[in-house]
């Protein structure tokens, strides 16, 4: 999770200084979108982990 959220914020910076932009738009959505697939992938290894259980 935690690498996936830094890639986001750290591709997010680079696009940001490309462009030019004064304000963090580009590391903020990137963020969130990092962050969404984090939990989207959590939650597919736990249903993983609750099928191989029962």
């Amino acid at each position: 999770m935690g690498i996936t959220i830094y890639l986001g914020a750290y591709f997010g910076k680079k696009l940001d200084a490309y462009l030019m932009y004064e304000k963090k738009t580009f590391t903020i959505i990137l963020i969130l979108v990092a962050l969404i697939i984090s939990i989207w992938s959590v939650l597919a290894q736990l249903k993983n982990i609750n099928k191989e259980n029962d």
